[in-house]
């Protein structure tokens, strides 16, 4: 059984509406923080939330366009609405969501049933997100998973593969096989960077995937691959989040 409601976490520009999914009982829980991909806020999210919670996970999802009200997207409605979504996404940055993550670990450390510590997880936009908050937050984020996350390795400064060196937990990066908003250069970028500095980590490349195979609602869902997927994320935070004490013994330096 799992409990769920809402709460307005504050941040530095107001409150951020939060949906949180958790065990029923008084915990305390490993916290994770589930990130939006662009189409934002659904029940599609919802239903993920659920899930990490039904494996024993205090989950946050928090609705990152809270800064321009309640945005809700129709993609039914043709290339405009697309249009409006894709600004949306475009308009939110890694300092945007590290200062709202702040917030949010802000508001766990007065809740009773979260544990300290947590871990992160995010789809598609949010992997830039994953990447920068475990870079930010090395002494708070113990596990960080991205599923074909976008614009993690950029010619910016403030790309997220540059705080890598600062990143004290584990990362799983999961790709798919055939994505065209994920450069080529990429992958072997992150993982260069991942050895060098002796970050622990999986990078996995599903084989026969596209962009958004782990979405139910997607034309790319990959069933296979999306459980898969999941089964690598959940073992990652049973040995970093649910037996933190063993992950320096479990978790490799670095594998691919």
């Amino acid at each position: 059984m799992i409990k769920t409601f809402n709460v307005d976490i504050r941040t530095s520009d107001g409150a951020m509406d939060c949906h949180i999914a958790q065990p029923d009982g008084t915990g305390p829980f490993a916290p994770v923080i589930l990130y939006m991909d662009v189409p934002g806020i659904r029940q599609e999210l919802h239903d993920f939330a659920a899930r990490i919670a039904r494996e024993g996970y205090l989950c946050v999802l928090p609705d990152l366009y809270y800064r321009n009200g309640r945005v809700r997207f129709d993609l039914a409605r043709g290339p405009e609405e697309l249009q409006r979504m894709f600004a949306a996404g475009s308009a939110l940055t890694n300092a945007m969501i590290v200062s709202d993550t702040r917030g949010i670990l802000d508001w766990l450390s007065t809740q009773a049933q979260a544990k300290p510590g947590g871990g992160v997880i995010g789809y598609c936009m949010s992997g830039q997100f994953v990447v920068s908050v475990a870079g930010h937050f090395p002494d708070r984020i113990r596990a960080a998973a991205s599923l074909y996350g976008v614009r993690i390795v950029t010619d910016q400064p403030d790309s997220p593969h540059l705080l890598i060196p600062r990143i004290a937990g584990e990362l799983y990066l999961g790709f798919a096989e055939h994505d065209p908003y994920v450069e080529d250069h990429v992958i072997p970028a992150l993982r260069s960077e991942l050895q060098k500095h002796g970050v622990r980590h999986t990078i996995d490349i599903y084989p026969g995937t596209e962009h958004g195979f782990c979405f139910p609602q997607r034309p790319a869902y990959n069933e296979a691959a999306a459980e898969q997927a999941w089964t690598a994320v959940f073992e990652m935070y049973q040995r970093t989040l649910a037996n933190p004490d063993e992950r320096s013994c479990q978790a490799s330096a670095g594998t691919d």
